[in-house]
């Protein structure tokens, strides 16, 4: 017999979430004031795809930064992915590797909960854990 399962959500309602936990924290925490969404993602029209390509929208940026400087990094940048049956690809695994060359804490989270535990942890232990 199998059990009802509640439905997952989409990555976009987990982001929304995120951003209204982001809001309701920022009291404590006013750096989260900084945090943006990138929006490289979503399905577009062939011509307009081809102009944002050429304003440089590029494939597999992550899709959240905190600009905020903590122990050895720069700032965070957060793929996000929905809690269970997000996948990520080759490019956005490219871009998460070469942000952490470049001295970015850069990290994959599936599901609000676990980006909001990462960037508590980035704000309050300068993101030297993990």
């Amino acid at each position: 017999m199998q059990k009802n399962k509640m439905p997952v959500p989409t990555e976009a309602q987990e982001q929304m979430t995120l951003f209204s936990w982001a809001a309701m924290q920022s009291g404590k925490y006013p750096e989260l004031n900084l945090l943006y969404h990138v929006p490289n993602g979503g399905s577009r029209h062939k011509a307009e795809a081809g102009r944002l390509r050429a304003e440089g929208v590029k494939a597999g940026v992550p899709d959240l930064c905190l600009p905020v400087a903590r122990g050895q990094y720069h700032g965070l940048y957060i793929e996000l992915k929905r809690q269970r049956g997000g996948r990520t690809s080759d490019h956005q695994s490219e871009w998460l590797d070469a942000l952490s060359a470049q001295g970015y804490k850069a990290a994959l989270c599936y599901g609000w909960e676990q980006a909001a535990g990462t960037i508590i942890e980035y704000l309050t232990g300068g993101g030297t854990h993990g």
